[in-house]
């Protein structure tokens, strides 16, 4: 008795359980990305496109994620942590070493001499963010203070003026959203292409 009428119980069970996980994978797994993917498409079509940056006709990249420059005629952005490469966005992350790990410390000296190294004169401070990788490893942006502290060396390596290269930087700091929520930040990449159209690396 117990044999014969446990079958169709289960039987009873099952189809639901199938119907619902049917449903909803459809619901959740087709119907709202699409929706929520139209909808972005519709009301912010280049936020949802991947933010990306043309110059002559060709994507450059992504105002969302930045990009390695090296050099000395071009800003340098917050270093990255990813692996292999800097900016991996496959491999968005930090480097989770703690303030207590030697490391960092040898990390963070490192960054200091590269910097030294190519601006020698400079002995303003050096802005944190120009030593210290962001928690993703992809922060397009730096601080308008990071940005002054490499204008003479771009200026220099490219033969202008200091007053029109923190002209160039002001022009591409963005501000807090609605005067409060955030930090100015200057993002890397429009700021290096914008210098490229002033006038071409020398």
């Amino acid at each position: 008795m117990t044999t014969a009428t446990s079958a169709p119980r289960q039987g009873g069970i099952l189809r639901p359980a199938l119907t619902v996980f049917a449903a909803l994978s459809l619901i959740t797994g087709l119907a709202y990305p699409f929706l929520t993917t139209g909808i972005a498409s519709a009301v912010f079509p280049r936020q949802a496109a991947g933010s990306l940056i043309e110059q002559d006709g060709k994507v450059v990249g992504s105002a969302l994620i930045g990009q390695s420059f090296t050099s000395p005629q071009y800003f340098w952005g917050r270093p990255s942590a990813t692996a292999p490469m800097p900016y991996n966005a496959a491999a968005s992350g930090g480097s989770n070493l703690g303030p207590s790990n030697p490391a960092l410390a040898e990390a963070i000296q490192a960054r200091i001499a590269a910097l030294k190294a190519a601006d020698p004169d400079n002995a303003a401070p050096v802005p944190a963010d120009l030593i210290t990788a962001s928690g993703s490893g992809l922060d397009p942006h730096i601080s308008p203070a990071a940005a002054a502290y490499q204008a003479d060396r771009v200026a220099r390596a490219r033969n202008l003026p200091r007053s029109e290269v923190d002209a160039l930087i002001q022009a591409h700091t963005a501000t807090p959203w609605l005067g409060v929520l955030g930090s100015p930040a200057v993002n890397v990449l429009t700021l290096n292409l914008a210098l490229d159209k002033l006038r071409g690396p020398r």
